[in-house]
């Protein structure tokens, strides 16, 4: 098993090479790109939106040239990409093409945001919704399983954006209960230690409803229907008939063979933990890892989309890689060889 699991790491580096080259060829060939932007901008600001050509903004050849070289179209796609990869190696993401600062500080300051939503969620999700599927599983056909099942099938039928959106118009517009948005308010920093802690929860709160409400539903009907099928098999039968209480039998046996689909997913759950929801973000106007991926490839601000690719990309490749080593811990009949 331990030579399985070095390999799976020895192909993260050329799953990554494989991802991201095939990106960075795509961006090479999409239209409007950073200098059809540069010469869009240029032509917007002459108030000529007859032609989009060099020439309807003044631009000589030599400068169009110029413009291709700074942006590093002035090569071909490979090449570029090449020296994109060996400036990666070295730590160097680039640098953006609309703010004009290294995309490794943009991406840092996004990340401790969404990790925030990222690892409440995570928690919360986890710590409710397996205990919640084992309870409706045990608990199957009953009054609690009818009630707990209408909560989750309505929440999981309204998308995150969407509840987001009415509960800002109801409770931060209406009733003035919770901030329209942003991660902390313009005077956090004057705040004492207790008023930082209640600012930021009145500021999480409606955006971490919209978060948890779509993975609970999911999660909380893998386990139940996971257990379900355990509970249904021969070898409960036998542990019953055999005078093994039935607690005994579900906690011993048929809960971790339950827990085997719940460990398959959690490699998209790491992956998730970080990139969360460009949409809640964008509603919420929380400056998010997301947030900063969707704005980077609508502005084809392409040194940011490859890094938000790269790390994105890296997090599910070692999600899947823990997903492969959690499954094999509450399984012992797999072996990885």
């Amino acid at each position: 098993m331990r030579a399985y699991f070095l390999r799976r790491l020895l192909l993260i580096v050329p799953t990554l090479i494989g991802i991201t080259l095939l990106v960075f060829a795509i961006t090479r060939f999409l239209p409007g790109g950073p200098v059809e932007q540069a010469l869009l901008q240029g032509q917007m600001a002459q108030g000529d939106s007859s032609s989009s050509s060099a020439e309807g903004v003044g631009l000589s050849p030599a400068q169009v040239r110029q413009l291709e070289s700074y942006y590093g179209f002035d090569q071909p796609w490979y090449l570029a990409y090449a020296e994109w990869l060996g400036q990666v190696a070295t730590g160097d993401l680039g640098q953006s093409y609309r703010y004009q600062i290294p995309v490794t500080s943009m991406i840092f300051d996004r990340l401790p945001v969404s990790l925030y939503y990222g690892l409440i969620t995570f928690v919360f999700t986890y710590a409710v919704c397996v205990p919640l599927g084992i309870v409706k599983a045990i608990k199957h056909r009953t009054r609690l399983d009818g009630i707990t099942s209408i909560i989750v099938f309505a929440g999981y039928a309204v998308p995150g954006y969407v509840l987001g959106a009415l509960l800002l118009v109801f409770f931060a517009f209406q009733l003035e209960w919770f901030p329209t948005g942003g991660f902390v308010s313009p005077f956090f920093a004057d705040l004492g230690f207790w008023g930082k802690v209640w600012d930021l929860v009145r500021h999480s709160a409606l955006p971490l409803i919209c978060y948890l409400v779509g993975s609970f539903a999911f999660l909380t009907l893998l386990m139940k229907n996971s257990l379900l099928d355990n509970l249904a098999a021969d070898y409960m039968r036998t542990a019953a008939a055999k005078g093994l209480s039935f607690r005994r039998a579900v906690f011993r046996h048929a809960l971790r063979n339950s827990l085997i689909p719940i460990a398959t997913n959690f490699g998209n759950a790491i992956s998730l933990f970080v990139a969360g929801s460009f949409l809640i973000e964008k509603i919420f106007s929380i400056e998010g890892f997301g947030l900063l991926g969707y704005t980077s490839l609508i502005e084809r601000d392409y040194p940011v989309v490859m890094g938000v690719l790269l790390l994105s990309s890296f997090l599910l490749l070692v999600g899947n890689l823990l997903s492969d080593l959690l499954v094999a811990t509450v399984d012992p009949r797999i072996r990885f060889d």
